[in-house]
C-alpha cells in the first residue's frame, strides 16, 4: 500500500490554507467533539514533546482519560487552528486504524461502525467530504437523542400512568375507610347519645336523692335538738347530786383525819426505818452521788451547738471552703473521704500511689487542725497487690474488700454510726451523695474538699 500524507486528502490545503479547503458551516456537534478529543488523546502519547504545540506541552505525560479530562478544550482548539499537529494526529489515526481510514478515502465508510466513531475520524483526518461525514453524524446523534427522549417520554407517561391508577386506587381506598370511620363515629355518637340521656336521668333520680336526704337531714337536727335540752336538763340535775355528794365526802374526810392519826403516826415511823437502812447501805458501799440524770439520756440539740442542718442554713455557697470547716467543727465530726473520687477531680494524671500519698497527707494536716475524725475509704478493685501503706495519724484508710465497692462501704460506715453524730461525706458521685443523705449524712463535692486542703 503506498502511504498518504498525514492528514489525507485535504490535509495539504489545510496546511497550507488553500481556499478550497473545507469547512464545517455549524460548531462541532458535542458528541463528535468526544469522540475527537478521545481520538487525539490516545494518540496525544504517541507524539513527541518537541511535535506537540506549546500550549499541549505540560500533558506529555498524563495518561489518555487525564488528558482527555484537563486538557480537552486546548486540544480541540489545537486540532483546529494548527494544521500540522492534526496532520501529525491523523498519521497516528490512520496506524491504529487503518481499516477506517482507507473506508473513508474511498468514500465508503463501514456502515456498521458508529456515527460517531466515523466522524470523529474524519474530521482528524479531514478526506474529501469529510464535513459532510461531520454534519451527517451531528443529525444522527441529534434524531438517536430524539428517539431516546421519545422513549424517555413514552416511559414516563406509562410511569405516570400507573401512578395515577394507584392513585385513584388508593384514594377510592381512602373514600371507602372514611366512609367505614364515618359509620363507625356515627354508630358511635348514637351510643354516647344514649350514655348521656342515661346519665340525665341518673342526675336526676339523685338530684331527687338529695332533696329527700336534705330533708331527713333537718328532721335528724330537730330530734338532736330536742335531745340536746333534754341531756342539759339532765345535766344540770346531775351537777347538783354531784354537789351533794362532794359536800358529804368532805363531811366523811374530816371524821377519818380525826380517826386516823395514830395510823399516820405508824406509817411515818415505818418511813424513818426505811430512810435510815438506805442512808446506811449508801455509806456502806460508798456509793457517790448521782451524776446522770434520765433527761441527759434524751437526743437534742443543746443551746450553742450547731447540727448540719443549721450549718447547711448558713449563707456559705456549696464551693467554699469555710463551709468544710463549719461541717468539721461540730462535735464528734466524722469526716468520710471517697478517695479516688476526690483524687481522679484533683490531679488525676499522677499514678494511683502518688495520688494516696498526696491525699492523705492533706487530711493528716486537716485532722490535726480540726481534731475530727476522718475516715478515707479507696476501692480495693483497682489493687494489683496490696498496699504497703502507713496511715498518717489521725486519718483512718480503709479498702473496700473483694466484690464490694468502695461506695458501699462508705454506706456501711453511714450506717454504723448513731443518729445525731455529725457525719460529712466528700463525694462527687450522685449515687453516693444521695445515698448518705438518706441515711442522716452530709454530703459535699470533691471540689470543696480539695479547695479547702490548698490552703493547709
Amino acid at each position: 500500500m503506498v502511504e498518504r500524507p498525514a492528514g489525507g486528502p485535504g490535509a495539504s490545503g489545510a496546511a497550507s490554507g488553500g481556499e478550497g479547503e473545507e469547512a464545517l458551516d455549524r460548531p462541532l456537534p458535542e458528541g463528535v467533539r468526544r469522540r475527537v478529543v478521545a481520538l487525539t488523546a490516545d494518540a496525544f502519547g504517541a507524539l513527541t514533546v518537541a511535535e506537540l504545540p506549546l500550549p499541549l506541552r505540560q500533558y506529555a505525560r498524563f495518561t489518555p482519560s487525564r488528558r482527555a479530562k484537563f486538557a480537552g478544550n486546548a486540544m480541540a482548539a489545537a486540532l483546529e487552528s494548527d494544521a500540522v499537529f492534526r496532520q501529525r494526529i491523523a498519521g497516528k489515526v490512520r496506524e491504529a486504524q487503518p481499516e477506517v481510514a482507507d473506508a473513508l478515502e474511498r468514500g465508503t465508510p463501514p456502515a456498521a461502525a458508529d456515527p460517531l466513531d466515523i466522524a470523529a475520524a474524519a474530521y482528524v483526518l479531514r478526506p474529501d467530504g469529510w464535513s459532510k461525514l461531520v454534519a451527517a453524524a451531528g443529525e444522527e446523534a441529534q434524531r438517536v437523542r430524539a428517539e431516546r427522549a421519545g422513549e424517555e417520554t413514552e416511559r414516563e407517561l406509562t410511569r405516570l400512568r400507573e401512578e395515577l391508577a394507584r392513585a385513584r386506587a388508593d384514594a377510592r381506598a381512602d373514600a371507602d375507610r372514611v366512609r367505614a370511620e364515618l359509620d363507625a363515629a356515627r354508630k358511635e355518637n348514637d351510643a354516647l347519645q344514649r350514655k348521656l340521656r342515661s346519665a340525665l336521668s341518673d342526675v336526676k333520680r339523685g338530684a331527687a336523692t338529695v332533696r329527700k336526704a336534705e330533708a331527713a337531714l333537718e328532721s335528724e337536727r330537730s330530734r338532736a335538738a330536742s335531745e340536746k335540752a333534754a341531756a342539759d336538763s339532765e345535766l344540770r340535775r346531775l351537777k347538783a347530786r354531784i354537789g351533794e355528794s362532794e359536800a358529804a365526802l368532805e363531811t366523811s374526810r374530816r371524821a377519818a383525819r380525826e380517826g386516823r392519826s395514830v395510823e399516820d403516826m405508824r406509817v411515818r415511823l415505818l418511813l424513818d426505818t426505811v430512810l435510815d437502812a438506805a442512808q446506811g447501805l449508801r455509806r456502806e458501799l460508798a456509793l457517790p452521788p448521782a451524776g446522770v440524770r434520765p433527761a441527759d439520756t434524751v437526743e437534742a440539740v443543746e443551746p450553742g451547738r450547731m447540727t448540719p442542718k443549721d450549718v447547711a442554713n448558713r449563707a456559705l455557697s456549696e464551693t467554699d471552703p469555710a463551709l468544710l470547716d463549719q461541717l468539721l467543727a461540730l462535735p464528734q465530726a466524722h469526716l468520710v473521704v471517697d478517695g479516688y473520687n476526690v483524687t481522679k477531680t484533683g490531679y488525676p494524671t499522677m499514678p494511683l500511689d502518688k495520688q494516696r500519698l498526696r491525699l492523705l497527707g492533706g487530711l493528716a494536716v486537716l485532722a490535726a487542725q480540726t481534731g475530727a475524725e476522718m475516715t478515707c475509704v479507696f476501692d480495693g478493685a483497682e489493687l494489683a497487690a496490696p498496699v504497703l501503706l502507713a496511715p498518717p495519724r489521725g486519718v483512718r484508710v480503709l479498702f473496700s474488700k473483694p466484690g464490694v465497692t468502695a461506695d458501699e462501704l462508705i454506706r456501711q460506715l453511714v450506717r454504723a454510726e448513731p443518729p445525731g453524730r455529725p457525719v460529712v461525706v466528700v463525694s462527687t458521685d450522685r449515687e453516693v451523695a444521695d445515698g448518705v443523705a438518706k441515711a442522716g449524712a452530709r454530703p459535699v463535692a470533691s471540689a470543696l474538699l480539695l479547695k479547702r486542703l490548698a490552703r493547709v
